[in-house]
């Protein structure tokens, strides 16, 4: 009896100890549920909040020029925060995980105040080491313009 119970303590911390795989539909729910966070921050115009959902070696793209690190982005960003409505609103409408987990990409559409598509968006998210979804890189296109650049002639 003396010798089982070292058996089940093992078991115990064995089972109790290994954390289920979590699947792609997972990660994708949570990756959409960070972006509407992330959108909503916005809609809050609480610029702390939206600071939390950015990676420190982040890059946002701002037409030709990139936006690089956290905090650049942030004083940038700041002035879309002044006033008590915001200029845009956004919504992701597609979310893909890669296999490892570990990497994510959320696109979706780009709304003026009067209720108008002006863009489109696109973010790559990386789960970091705390457990939470980061952006790493950020990219909006005008729907009248494509995303990918000019045609070559």
């Amino acid at each position: 009896m003396r010798n089982i119970v070292p058996i089940l303590f093992v078991i115990a911390c064995i089972v109790g100890c290994t954390t289920p795989k979590t699947n792609g539909l997972d990660l994708q729910n949570q990756v959409m549920a960070t972006e509407k966070l992330f959108a909503k921050s916005m809609a809050d115009r609480d610029i702390g909040a939206f600071s939390t959902y950015i990676s420190e070696e982040a890059v946002f793209f701002s037409g030709a020029d990139a936006l690089r690190g956290r905090g650049k982005i942030i004083e940038q960003w700041a002035p879309f925060f002044i006033g008590k409505s915001a200029p845009f609103s956004w919504f992701p409408d597609h979310v893909e995980v890669l296999e490892s987990g570990t990497l994510a990409l959320s696109t979706g559409p780009v709304y003026a105040p009067d209720g108008r598509l002006i863009a489109r968006f696109s973010s790559i998210w990386r789960l970091e080491s705390s457990g939470r979804w980061k952006i790493i890189f950020d990219k909006g296109c005008d729907v009248c313009v494509k995303c990918i650049g000019s045609a070559p002639q």
